[in-house]
């Protein structure tokens, strides 16, 4: 991939503001979750229909596990969000960001007639805003903005081992 690209005014703008909306996103979803002590994903899991959700709802029986899984989750969204709205590690976080997405759509795809605890924001045939999400984080991996406005300019520079291993 090419160190520069050539955007347009307009393209540079749309990424930068898909790249902030998602960054915000995750980074809001970890805020809340680490100030609240009672939460847990624990409900979460056990409520899971997808195709793992044996392998969800195994790993709700390990108590210590679970508190792992919990800051783990909590951290991943909050480092994910941050590295997005910063353009830091970039790539990283848009990677991090997408397997979180699909772990959680394998355990709570959006099936035709599947009834959660939760119920979903709207009414969804197979795509839900997770792999929406997902789609973007893909798209934002192949035009990065953040070697334009972000911390990874400087990184790059700095630290050319992280362009080598595409982090940025």
């Amino acid at each position: 991939m090419k160190l520069e690209q050539n955007y347009t005014k307009a393209q540079l703008t749309w990424l930068m503001v898909l790249r902030l909306f998602i960054g915000w996103h995750f980074m809001y979803e970890g805020m809340v979750k680490i100030m609240n002590p009672k939460w847990t994903s624990l409900p979460y899991l056990l409520d899971s229909k997808g195709p793992a959700s044996s392998f969800f709802i195994k790993l709700t029986q390990d108590d210590s596990l679970m508190v792992m899984i919990n800051f783990v989750n909590e951290w991943a969204l909050l480092l994910v969000g941050l590295g997005l709205t910063l353009g830091c590690l970039y790539r990283l976080s848009s990677v991090g960001g997408m397997i979180l997405l699909a772990m959680y759509t394998l355990s709570h795809p959006s099936f035709v007639g599947a009834s959660y605890m939760m119920p979903f924001e709207g009414s969804y045939l197979w795509i839900d805003k997770n792999m929406v999400e997902f789609a973007a984080l893909g798209l934002m991996c192949v035009f990065p903005t953040s070697q334009i406005i972000g911390f990874d300019r400087a990184l790059g520079r700095a630290c050319p081992i992280l362009l080598k291993l595409k982090f940025i």
